[in-house]
């Protein structure tokens, strides 16, 4: 079904997405943007791309892309459940598992594994192959991960995450020591112009803040940081922390270099360890953390011996 929308006279140019996430609040912006990737979207007639603005007059038409059930195979896959209930489950994923299928991927990732322990019961917003997904976690990070098991739970989450209304706070372990107890940084995150598998900083991107104190630190060789992220860009975190210096320990993608002094880290050391929001249906406050996997532990070990 295809829905019209007039821009009201006197709105500032904005994006479409966010233009249309106010005006039908019963969507999320998500779903405008699957919209928009979709060409299902058009101004005055004509198809726009995601990243287009919208003016005060324009008539805007739009229909989402069919949903369509998963067909990916159910897999009995161990799981770590934080927290679940019939609307949603919250996960403390393991390192080393991909959240969704993708090119390369087998029949081990997240969606695999919770297609069996929902019996099927996830929101279809996200499509054939991220039923339920919300938000991901990269495949060496570990720590909690929210997936929805119906659309209007997938909606309602998926807002709080646009609207940065949730707390979002990880726990990493750095090269070198910042010389400040904390700080904020504030720099606009980008696809690096060569290497389309990484993000950058710079002009252009998309603002992007994450907050950041030290924990504790190592013989001046390393630090233990807690990281408050206001955005959810891919790579956040380690894009932020590889610009002042700081990469995460074992991320060589960001900058991060063997250091004969300390230990060998086995992964991407960087753990999402506490989340706190609100429930998508009765309202009620969530504050969920996840305890240190086991090899982030042994690595905390090592690195208070030196």
């Amino acid at each position: 079904m295809t829905t019209s929308y007039t821009v009201p006279e006197g709105s500032r140019r904005e994006r479409a997405d966010k233009v249309l996430a106010a005006a039908f609040p019963e969507h999320s912006r998500a779903a405008f943007q699957r919209a928009l990737e979709a060409g299902l979207v058009k101004a005055d007639g004509k198809v726009i791309a995601q990243a287009d603005d919208v003016r005060a007059g324009q008539v805007i038409e739009f229909s989402f892309p069919e949903v369509k059930p998963a067909e990916l195979k159910a897999v009995d896959i161990p799981l770590e459940v934080v927290f679940e209930d019939k609307h949603l489950i919250v996960l403390n994923k393991p390192s080393g598992m991909v959240v969704h299928p993708g090119v390369g991927t087998g029949e081990d990732t997240m969606v695999h594994a919770l297609l069996a322990h929902c019996e099927g019961e996830l929101s279809g917003v996200g499509g054939v192959e991220r039923p339920g997904i919300v938000h991901r976690l990269d495949k060496e990070t570990t720590g909690l991960l929210v997936v929805a098991k119906n659309d209007a739970a997938h909606r309602a989450l998926a807002d709080q995450f646009a609207s940065r209304s949730l707390q979002k706070e990880y726990v990493t372990l750095v090269s070198g020591v910042p010389k400040d107890p904390s700080g904020t940084i504030n720099r606009a995150i980008s696809r690096h112009p060569v290497h389309r598998h990484r993000m950058t900083v710079g002009e252009g991107g998309r603002p992007s803040r994450t907050d950041w104190e030290v924990v504790e630190t190592f013989a001046g060789q390393a630090a233990y940081l807690r990281c408050r992220i206001h955005t959810g860009r891919t790579h956040q975190i380690r894009v932020h922390l590889k610009s002042i210096g700081h990469p995460v320990l074992g991320d060589e993608t960001y900058g991060w270099k063997p250091n004969a002094a300390l230990p060998v880290p086995p992964r991407v050391m960087l753990h999402a360890e506490h989340l706190v929001f609100a429930h998508p249906v009765s309202a009620k406050v969530l504050d969920l953390r996840a305890p240190l996997p086991k090899d982030f532990k042994l690595m905390l070990a090592g690195l208070r011996k030196l």
